[in-house]
């Protein structure tokens, strides 16, 4: 997959902006940058769109930045000489597509039927837009027209909000979902950037879903770890179950055998899209153990510690099952 699409992913949210007043760009892009968003597809529908994409790219040049709506060769000209680094089009016009390719930018342009894809297909996409999902179908519409289609993956945009965002994230075959409810016109108009700040921020927090799993106690050696595990069954009633590495007592507190990474042990933080948490950490300056990379039965990363510990305990995320 395209590198920008990969970021795209990682991400998981793309705001949708419709701008009509250029000055708007720079406050708006600080708001989405500082809520943990550094994205936005920024529509060709007014006037300001290629200002505004100039503005953004230049003021926060490591913001992905990328023009939708775009429904003519002219306007990928003017997208990308603005700084625009993707391409939205409602619709599946090859022209546009297979100049887009040429030029090297890539291109989601909206498919809502199996003919669609299937042209998708043929001009070498591997991601498509989904557009108007809900009113296209949905999360439904996508899974039965997709099945077909084992290589082809969707960005659904069109009533997506903070509501259903999760339900779209959990099908494996959608990389991100494009959405305006952090971003409305009304939020824009009235230069309400710190509200707008306020429910980017919310919005990834909602979408990662972070929730303590268990806290982690480090014990010398495996009798004291079914010791201290015995304690809390038989004051609280929380089940023991031996392990290779550890004894939990419940789902909520896990006694290693041997002691483990942590000085005093370690929590477990479990989220709903481990890559996508990692991604967002990162922008905020975490630093991971990459050595301590856990997989599933099925290859997929279950779990990995955070490099620093926080109070004397190591801290790792693990993948919500």
């Amino acid at each position: 997959m395209n590198e920008t699409l990969m970021s795209i992913k990682k991400m998981g949210i793309v705001p949708v902006v419709k701008l009509e007043r250029a000055e708007d760009a720079e406050p708006l892009a600080k708001a989405l940058c500082e809520g943990g968003l550094p994205c936005a597809e920024v529509t060709f529908r007014t006037d300001a769109a290629e200002e505004a994409i100039r503005i953004m790219t230049t003021k926060y040049p490591d913001m992905l930045v990328g023009a939708g709506t775009v429904l003519t060769t002219e306007q990928v000209d003017q997208a990308v000489d603005a700084g625009a680094s993707f391409i939205v089009s409602p619709g599946l016009n090859p022209r546009i597509v297979q100049y887009c390719i040429t030029k090297g930018i890539p291109i989601t342009p909206g498919c809502a039927n199996p003919s669609d894809i299937e042209q998708a297909i043929e001009l070498g996409l591997e991601v498509v837009k989904f557009f108007p999902a809900e009113a296209a179908g949905g999360l439904n519409m996508i899974k039965a027209m997709s099945a077909p289609y084992v290589n082809m993956q969707f960005m659904p945009t069109g009533g997506i909000n903070e509501k259903n965002l999760n339900t779209y994230l959990d099908f494996p075959k959608i990389i991100a979902c494009g959405g305006s409810w952090m971003v409305s016109d009304a939020l824009i108009q009235n230069k309400e950037f710190e509200k707008i700040r306020e429910l980017t921020k919310e919005a990834v927090t909602r979408m990662l879903g972070f929730e303590v799993r268990h806290i982690g106690i480090n014990a010398s050696e495996e009798s004291e770890a079914d010791s201290i595990a015995a304690s809390f069954e038989k004051l609280f009633g929380f089940t023991r179950n031996s392990g290779v590495s550890s004894v939990f007592a419940g789902l909520g507190i896990e006694v290693m055998k041997t002691p483990y990474l942590g000085s005093n042990g370690h929590i477990a933080i479990q989220t709903n899209y481990i890559e996508r948490a990692i991604y967002h950490l990162e922008k905020q300056g975490v630093v991971f153990n990459r050595d301590s990379v856990k997989y599933d039965t099925n290859g997929k990363m279950a779990a990995i510690y955070l490099e620093e510990e926080i109070g004397g305990f190591a801290v790792h995320l693990l993948q919500r099952k």
